[in-house]
């Protein structure tokens, strides 16, 4: 049981250390699909296009990450235990 944890818990660390390494890739290939089209069609504002998907996509990778950890955090603000971490925080901000 601990092993499967264990792996659980590395496979979301991975998840999330790959987010930035999914963005360079989602522009690169963006870059590679503009410039196959451009070589095929002989349009210059094809590459253009597809660096415009490549950002696209990247975007998307960071604003499906951004729900992920969004859900997560609720799920720890729902926690019993910091219910009364978060009420002690916000008297103390209170006295400043």
């Amino acid at each position: 049981m601990a092993d499967r944890k264990k792996i659980k818990d590395n496979l979301e660390s991975f998840s999330k250390l790959s987010l930035g390494i999914s963005m360079v890739v989602a522009i690169l290939m963006g870059v590679g699909l503009g410039l196959l089209l451009k070589s095929w069609f002989e349009q210059d504002w094809l590459l253009w296009l597809g660096v415009f998907y490549g950002v696209a996509a990247a975007m998307l990778n960071v604003q499906k990450e951004y729900k992920k950890l969004k859900k997560d955090m609720d799920k720890v603000a729902q926690d019993p235990k910091y219910k009364n971490y978060m009420k002690n925080n916000k008297d103390d901000e209170d006295e400043d």
